[in-house]
């Protein structure tokens, strides 16, 4: 059965404050929706509560076509601003750190390697990396086990126009296997024609095609 996951009028408060009011959505397989809006407007917050670190007030989300054994949490992989990496850890260990922790497959890591084009760095400790790729590297991790949804948050901070352009390749790969894909971002991620969620807009839910 293809996924589909849904928001209806979701509620989200932190600190006694709301920071997320009545926003729904609805995303389906192979689509990607881009979470927009000024700084402070509730897209990290959002991202954190569908990967279940927050928990929403009222109605939550709903996932159609996933595992029902496992919650919507488990079935994300969740990139969020910190690149999640040990600097004592190479390239490659870091990678088969992720790969053993999420229980993924060993060939994923060589895969993973050189879709972020880092087959070069492999050896290389991770604390001697640029920023660029430590991101790289922080997001290898998302090729590391079969996740269905990812949640991106700013994901090509960092990374420069090449690295930005081959990102986007995975990406693409990730939705025309079915995958869903919900990205915080600032920046044309260069997905084509995705759904777009304005958060702190006047409309009730603001979703464009």
């Amino acid at each position: 059965m293809p996924l589909v996951l849904t928001a209806e009028n979701l509620h989200i408060v932190r600190g006694g404050q709301p920071i997320v009011e009545q926003v729904s959505f609805t995303v389906h397989g192979c689509e990607a929706l881009l979470l927009t809006g000024p700084n402070g407007a509730g897209k990290t917050t959002l991202l954190r509560a569908i990967a279940g670190f927050l928990t929403p007030s009222g109605r939550s989300f709903q996932l159609s076509g996933g595992d029902s054994e496992l919650t919507i949490g488990q079935q994300c992989h969740y990139a969020g601003h910190l690149d999640a990496v040990k600097a004592r850890l190479t390239v490659a260990e870091n990678v088969t750190f992720w790969a053993d922790f999420l229980g993924g497959p060993t060939h994923d890591v060589t895969q993973a390697l050189s879709a972020l084009d880092l087959e070069d760095l492999a050896s290389v400790p991770a604390a001697y990396l640029s920023a660029g790729q430590r991101r790289r590297l922080g997001l290898a991790r998302l090729l590391t086990a079969h996740r269905p949804i990812w949640l991106l948050d700013e994901p090509t901070v960092s990374l420069d126009a090449a690295s930005r352009q081959r990102f986007a390749v995975v990406v693409a790969a990730h939705l025309k296997r079915g995958g869903i894909v919900i990205a915080a971002t600032h920046v044309d991620l260069g997905l084509g024609s995705p759904q777009e969620l304005r958060l702190g807009a006047t409309d009730t839910d603001g979703i464009a095609a």
